[in-house]
């Protein structure tokens, strides 16, 4: 079971980066090859380590799913030179020494495993936030399940499910694009996992503290939508949602991004419509997470 890593980053966090690329240099088994992608900044400070780190320097920031469908592709076509990729926030920290070898298990005793979505602790308090639980039932995060959807910053995918069903959707530049990604694997029959041994260590952050957040929130949530659900679900997930940021009493200003990005994403072209089977809609329910919420 070949591994490799993705990692992204903006170059303004080059000791986080080298303690990321410590933890994974530290990884038990076999060494793990890394892509560090730029986002419109040289990579520099990756030298020195036990295993290949290669760099890509973009021209401009692609966005998260952009940037990493550039590191897929370096390890060949949809990432075909290894048999899982992992996907590693540039400011986090594998906290054990055996999570590539439980990677390379769960691969290897599930061959209908597609992605595997780890836990994401605070380093200082070791807790991790409840929106870090992919899933509804989110109170006991030491709790690992089969889910619906994985964590962007935090996971290990397979790389025959890009092979299947594509790269991740570099259009939506940030959120969602990860449950694009899951419900599509979902529908052509790969299973999602999140595993509570599986620990990145991140800080605890708001992810509002993004300036585009609240817009590409609605946006791609009307996106996600509109290339894939069911034509009759789709007013029914979005109405919810909608529902759902009015009762979290949002800022003035923050609302009005909000339903900027909500416009936005219906005015505006999604990518290619490929609604998922009913039987993919029933096992989402099954799974406790029916799409429409």
């Amino acid at each position: 079971m070949r591994l490799g890593a993705v990692i992204i980053t903006m170059g303004n966090r080059p000791d986080d980066l080298k303690a990321l690329l410590d933890s994974v240099a530290r990884q038990e088994g076999d060494p793990i090859e890394v892509v560090v992608v730029g986002q419109g900044v040289k990579v520099t400070g990756v030298t020195g380590f036990p295993m290949v780190v290669r760099t890509v320097d973009l021209p401009e920031n692609l966005g998260i799913p952009g940037g990493r469908n550039v590191g897929i592709e370096a390890f060949g076509p949809g990432g075909s030179d290894v048999d899982a990729l992992l996907f590693l926030d540039d400011d986090g920290l594998l906290e054990r020494t055996d999570t590539a070898e439980l990677c390379r298990q769960a691969f290897a005793e599930d061959p209908g495993l597609g992605i595997v979505s780890f836990r994401i602790a605070d380093p200082e308090t070791g807790i991790t936030q409840r929106r870090h639980v992919p899933r509804l039932r989110a109170s006991d995060p030491m709790r690992s399940s089969r889910v619906t959807t994985f964590l962007g910053g935090a996971n290990a995918v397979r790389t025959k499910v890009f092979e299947q069903v594509g790269a991740l959707p570099a259009e939506f530049f940030y959120a969602h694009e990860e449950t694009d990604l899951a419900w599509r694997a979902l529908d052509a029959g790969w299973s999602i996992d999140y595993r509570a041994d599986m620990v990145l260590l991140h800080p605890t952050t708001a992810p509002s503290r993004h300036a585009v957040y609240h817009r590409m929130v609605a946006r791609n949530r009307v996106w996600l939508a509109r290339r894939n659900l069911p034509a009759p679900l789709v007013p029914v997930y979005l109405g919810v949602w909608l529902l759902l940021t009015l009762l979290r009493k949002p800022s003035g200003p923050a609302l009005k991004a909000w339903f900027g990005g909500f416009r936005e994403g219906w005015t505006t072209p999604c990518g290619p419509r490929r609604p998922m089977r009913w039987r993919t809609v029933w096992r989402l329910t099954r799974l406790g997470r029916p799409p429409v919420i």
